[in-house]
């Protein structure tokens, strides 16, 4: 036997594979479905897809002979996603529940558990790979490009890296279905899991409304040849434009300003406009939200961006810069973006992100992740 391994087993294809994998490698699988949800005073969706997926996770385990149990982990969740979820949002914020679910459940508690169970590792169906350079663990993207998940993993730290397994990030997406189905598991065609982590389906508008109260407000249109984009481009390179009523046209009445995001389409609830109207702005203060028709509209476009310097967090150490570094790297500012070529410069103000060319929908709450080659190295939480 290598030695023992939990196993994050989700009830999804992915997990249920990598089990199987590291049974294979000889190692002392156990298999651990995580509850992250009972609250019954907000409603995550009408039906309970996690009851399903233990289900499934439990069939799998059976199936493979390694042992298995859930471990209830709700009111973790709840105290470090949900409710930072909520604060993000009232504050006008687009946070990742999904990025925050490795650093601070699977990685974290989850992994607690699992070291006091004796297990040496902990393994998940993430597509994306781990490496060693000798000195520093390497976070490194899965070799299927479509589903690469390193993003969602990119607030890692060398000791929840140095403990993590990930059994199919050599793998395409097609060779793991093949394997599921040779072994006749029960997950083999189940479709991916949409939504929050290890929780389901979310409808986002309905779960906010139900702690963050509908408040009227404007929606303004913000014209795309208005004066306020003329020779401004260096002073919003790092800063969003704050606009005021006064700049646009009323469009209509929206139910909080707190439930939109930056660049935003669907969802708006008004029509009429010659071009899809996108959210180019959000002020909570005054309860306003401004729109832009067209997803060319300057006021979604940017160059720059910052990272508070307590919100920039490295994942490989020796990528660490001194005041007045500069360094040129890649870099996503969303799960699946292709990656975009820019230059970090540390100041005493934080890290200022300059990508070679504009980016739309830079959203403050979401991260942005830094790569060299197919490593991830570093990631921060949008500031500006």
């Amino acid at each position: 036997m290598k030695g023992r391994v939990v196993v994050g087993l989700s009830g999804g294809v992915d997990s249920s594979v990598a089990a199987y994998l590291l049974k294979e490698q000889g190692y002392e699988v156990i298999g651990l479905f995580m509850k992250n949800w009972h609250d019954t005073s907000v409603t995550i969706s009408d039906d309970c897809p996690w009851i399903d997926d233990s289900n499934d996770a439990l069939l799998v385990a059976n199936k493979l002979g390694i042992p298995f149990q859930t471990v209830d982990l709700s009111e973790e969740y709840y105290a470090r996603i949900v409710d930072y979820m909520f604060a993000e949002y009232e504050k006008g914020r687009t946070p990742n529940p999904d990025v925050l679910c490795n650093r601070e459940i699977k990685y974290d508690v989850f992994l607690k558990i699992a070291l006091d169970l004796g297990a040496e590792f902990v393994a998940t169906g993430h597509y994306c790979r781990k490496s060693f350079d000798g000195e520093n663990f390497q976070l490194l993207s899965g070799l299927d490009l479509n589903k690469d998940q390193s993003y969602f993993l990119c607030q890692l730290n060398q000791e929840q890296l140095s403990k993590a397994l990930f059994p199919i990030g050599e793998l395409q997406k097609s060779e793991v279905r093949e394997i599921a189905k040779k072994l006749d598991l029960v997950t083999a065609d189940k479709k991916d899991s949409q939504g929050l982590c290890f929780i389901g389906k979310v409808k986002l508008p309905d779960f906010l409304k139900q702690k963050l109260k509908p408040k009227v407000g404007d929606v303004i249109e913000i014209e795309a040849d208005s004066e306020l984009y003329k020779g401004q481009d260096d002073k919003f390179l790092y800063q969003p434009r704050k606009y005021s009523k006064n700049e646009g046209n009323v469009l209509g009445k929206h139910q909080g300003a707190h439930y939109y995001t930056i660049g935003q389409r669907k969802g708006l609830g008004i029509g009429g406009t010659p071009l899809p109207l996108f959210v180019i702005d959000l002020d909570t203060e005054t309860n306003t939200v401004y729109m832009g028709q067209g997803d060319e509209h300057p006021g979604l476009k940017r160059k720059g961006l910052i990272i508070k310097s307590e919100e920039f967090h490295l994942v490989n150490p020796k990528y660490s810069l001194e005041i007045g570094d500069e360094f040129e790297t890649k870099a996503r500012i969303r799960y699946r973006q292709p990656l975009q070529a820019c230059k970090i410069i540390r100041k005493e103000k934080g890290y200022f992100v300059l990508f070679e060319e504009f980016q739309k929908g830079i959203t403050p709450g979401q991260f942005c992740a830094f790569y060299e080659g197919d490593e991830l190295i570093a990631s921060g939480v949008i500031n500006a």
